[in-house]
């Protein structure tokens, strides 16, 4: 349940806030009539997700396609994690640049390009943690993992609101900058979660059960526990020890 309650956190908050910002944006520039545009991408978009989560977890039965999930999923977390540290400390810059191009257009086209900016950008979270969700199916039951998503995802709507209410106090930086570090052993426990598949699969060029037997412990036993402990603990000692020596914002 942790691992989904994080993973749930750290994309949870851009897409929230990815939401507000763009909200209120069109409020103070006049445009509330799109508002409605952008929520009905938000809504598609939601549904996309859960519909692409619902059939890779249909689809992920076998080892082999438990193990191509699982590697997929590492390259794209990893890919966003890095894209996102980048964006971090620009979002609000970015997300307002963005919403002006789409809200400019002329006429009805206003409409379609702010929802297709909020079917897409909301997507790109959404199929990742559908992606996540997916890929932990196999190794939590139903119960635990929809706890996670909802604890996570309501942590994020919280840290959202904060930072939009308190943006020159919460460091939003540093907070994207800790989720990042927890994806990034993520992304480790991830590549070694699909080689154990592989190997139980039997399709690696090398001694599939020898292997196998190897990394069990790490992925489902005692080591396993272990490191979905420090996946917690690592990022929030870095997120405390941070706060406390980086400068206060006025």
């Amino acid at each position: 349940m942790g691992t989904m309650m994080i993973a749930a956190l750290r994309e949870g908050i851009e897409a929230f806030l990815i939401v507000a910002l763009a909200a209120i944006y069109l409020r103070q520039t006049g445009r509330v009539s799109l508002l409605p545009a952008l929520g009905g991408g938000v809504v598609a978009a939601v549904a996309l997700s859960a519909a692409l989560g619902v059939w890779l977890g249909a689809i992920a039965v076998t080892p082999l396609t438990e193990g191509v999930l699982a590697l997929l999923t590492a390259l794209l977390v990893g890919s966003l994690a890095v894209h996102v540290t980048r964006l971090g400390a620009r979002l609000r810059s970015q997300i307002e640049a963005q919403v002006a191009a789409a809200a400019a257009r002329p006429g009805r086209w206003a409409t379609v390009a702010v929802f297709l900016f909020a079917l897409l950008m909301v997507t790109r979270e959404g199929m990742e943690l559908a992606l996540i969700a997916a890929t932990l199916a196999s190794q939590q039951d139903s119960a635990a993992l929809l706890a996670g998503l909802a604890l996570g995802l309501a942590a994020a709507a919280a840290l959202a609101v904060a930072w939009l209410r308190w943006g020159r106090r919460v460091p939003l930086p540093l907070l994207l900058r800790a989720t990042t570090l927890f994806l990034a052993l993520f992304v480790v426990k991830l590549a070694l979660y699909a080689f154990h598949e592989f190997t139980e699969a039997g399709v690696l060029p090398l001694d599939n059960a020898y292997w196998h037997v190897v990394t069990e412990d790490w992925v489902e036993g005692h080591w396993g526990t272990l490191y979905d402990a420090a996946m917690v603990g690592i990022p929030l000692t870095w997120l405390l020890w941070a706060s406390r020596t980086s400068p206060a914002r006025a």
